[in-house]
């Protein structure tokens, strides 16, 4: 009999696996435990190592580049996903398989698509068999509680979580100032870097994964994910939170690889971050709205440096 993993509220809290729910194929007559959906989230394929210039090597001439042959390179898995809230559709989004039922949530809470209701639960098997659509649909249910979404006009790609999406401004209309908090020990910040990037174990055998983790005042990490999409790992984390009834993330800050754009700061904001990290430069416009939020933004950290644009009091 096929079964279709859920994760719901009724499971014991003390269910779970490396901190996710143990899912529970609620779809069979009998309710058994089932410890984990293994997807697989990397792909082997043969590539040709080619060295042109200097390393070229003498034999192949001044401009032939040379072939070292074949061999295997691990590549990330991309993969849609197909969101769904109490029925009706979200959108698309790519993303790498895994934690799913944490993006789908995550998603659904920083556009403020759920608007206060409480998740109720989380399926593969909304719209049918969960085998026959390969995992890739999953059904927020709420009892109908969330006000019935919009679809998004398109998928959202890896690199966009926003495109086809509603207005800028209605995303952050909707969020009130972060209350007022202590000012962070900023020196706490390569430490965090450091330890997410020891935690990256998809990027180490691809580097082709962003990453993004909560982390407390202290610099320790906490919960990291990985994705193709910054903005996925950073629902992956937020869901995983909502999920956990640990929101707002008072006394928190998020890391994300690579820039703060405008979407990382929002979703930051829209979860309770304090402060906000990234390994690269934000936009103008992601200062800006951290400004809005009463929110630290740093950017550019590195072992022993990193710019700050805005604290609470600036």
């Amino acid at each position: 009999m096929a079964v279709c993993p859920v994760w719901t509220t009724t499971d014991p809290a003390s269910c779970s696996f490396n901190g996710a729910p143990i899912w529970a194929p609620r779809c069979a007559s009998g309710v058994t435990t089932v410890s984990a959906m293994a997807r697989r989230r990397t792909e082997t394929i043969l590539a040709r190592r080619v060295v042109v210039g200097a390393g070229a090597g003498v034999d192949a001439g001044a401009d032939a580049p040379a072939e070292s042959g074949r061999r295997p390179d691990e590549l990330i898995i991309e993969e849609p996903l197909e969101i769904r809230l109490d029925g009706h559709l979200v959108g698309t989004t790519m993303r790498t398989p895994g934690h799913d039922f944490e993006l789908a949530v995550g998603l659904c809470f920083t556009d403020g698509l759920l608007a206060g209701a409480p998740v109720l639960s989380c399926r593969y098997c909304g719209t049918g068999s969960a085998v026959e659509t390969e995992f890739n649909v999953v059904s927020v249910d709420t009892g109908n509680r969330a006000p019935e979404p919009v679809a998004r006009l398109s998928t959202a790609s890896s690199s966009c979580g926003i495109c086809g999406s509603v207005q800028l401004d209605e995303l952050t209309d909707r969020l009130t100032t972060i209350g007022d908090h202590e000012p962070w020990d900023l020196d706490v910040l390569p430490g965090v870097v450091a330890g997410v990037r020891d935690a990256q174990e998809l990027f180490a055998r691809t580097g082709s994964v962003h990453a993004a983790a909560s982390f407390t005042r202290d610099g320790s990490v906490g919960l990291v994910r990985e994705d193709i999409g910054r903005h996925n790992a950073v629902d992956k984390v937020v869901g995983r939170l909502l999920l956990d009834d640990a929101l707002p993330a008072v006394g928190n800050g998020l890391f994300v690889s690579g820039r703060a754009s405008f979407e990382m700061v929002q979703k930051a904001w829209a979860a309770g971050f304090e402060l906000v990290v990234a390994v690269s430069a934000p936009s103008a416009l992601a200062v800006h709205t951290a400004q809005r939020a009463g929110m630290t933004l740093c950017g550019f950290v590195r072992e022993n440096s990193f710019n700050l644009y805005t604290t609470p009091d600036r």
